[in-house]
């Protein structure tokens, strides 16, 4: 039943899915709303209650799954979570602009365009736009799934809400909402120096490392160095594998670091400047490998009994 929910939502994903509704933001940004105007508030800010807080919509829907206990309404239900966790609309959309506009030969836009895809995923990557495409599909696509094989429902949820959190102070208004006010702006860039935020309305007392820096942090840890192996075996095995041992028992390293450095080594950049496209175009495909090469595998171990 993983592998059909799995299967069923990528595939849904790639060819059904073309608007904001079936993305992880509005419902996150919703669940941040019911925080701020509700008791859910002193939970979030609370040192130790901001744990609860970011762990209770995916312990909800698990509860909600256990008690109704049918497999057919838990394959629907699984899709669809799986489904809205990797919805990525917003970056497909801004990767299509980059590409177009590389076609028609315009650099201004297409800078622009993966200029906003860096601000609005939060991301430290400065120097390749292949290696911030890596990261994510690693965010995206392979950590998502990840959780999802592990721990169902939950661990999907969980993991989009921490994902959004995280980015949340780098994004702007939903889309149709297009007038910002200084203040507004203000506030994000107040929001934007802390790097996490649990609301706009009621900003906590959150530093660097708070609850959503540290979930996030071990969620990504295991994860980023399995996908590394997998880029070893799907790309340039020496070098890959000898980059991805100085990070496998390394506790402190950033898992951004982990999967640019052990990406750039399976699939080496060339450093010309003509040749972005190409880079681009290659570490895409090197992405792209290695989640097949992972569904692949997923596959075995579900026909071997080791996944039901």
């Amino acid at each position: 039943m993983t592998l059909i929910s799995m299967l069923l939502a990528l595939i849904i994903e790639r060819l059904a899915v073309r608007s904001d509704a079936w993305q992880a933001r509005p419902y996150c940004q919703a669940y941040l709303k019911l925080t701020a105007g509700s008791g859910l508030s002193k939970l979030a800010e609370h040192s130790l209650g901001r744990y609860l807080w970011l762990l209770l919509p995916g312990l909800v829907i698990a509860l909600i799954l256990h008690f109704v206990d049918s497999r057919l309404i838990s394959l629907i239900v699984n899709t669809l979570v799986l489904l809205v966790a990797i919805g990525c609309w917003h970056y497909r959309q801004l990767y299509k602009q980059f590409l177009n506009a590389q076609e028609r030969g315009d650099d201004e836009a297409a800078y622009l365009a993966m200029q906003q895809i860096r601000q609005d995923s939060a991301s430290k990557v400065d120097d390749s736009n292949g290696l911030l495409l890596v990261w994510l599909n690693f965010r995206y696509y392979a950590a998502v799934v990840f959780w999802f094989l592990v721990l169902g429902a939950f661990g999907a949820v969980t993991y989009a809400l921490l994902r959004h959190v995280q980015e949340q102070p780098q994004l702007k208004d939903e889309r149709d909402d297009q007038v910002e006010t200084v203040d507004a702006l203000d506030e994000s860039e107040t929001a934007a120096t802390d790097n996490y935020s649990s609301f706009n309305a009621n900003k906590a007392e959150a530093t660097p490392k708070d609850a959503v820096y540290y979930l996030l942090f071990w969620a990504d840890w295991f994860p980023a160095r399995l996908f590394g192996l997998g880029f070893a075996l799907v790309g340039h095995f020496s070098r890959a594998s000898n980059a991805l041992l100085g990070y496998f028992l390394d506790f402190t390293a950033d898992n951004q670091q982990v999967i640019t450095d052990v990406a750039k080594a399976a699939e080496p950049i060339v450093d010309v400047p003509q040749e972005v496209s190409d880079d681009t175009g290659s570490m895409v495909q090197l992405a792209k490998r290695n989640m097949l090469f992972f569904l692949a595998f997923t596959a075995i171990l579900t026909l071997s009994g080791w996944i039901s």
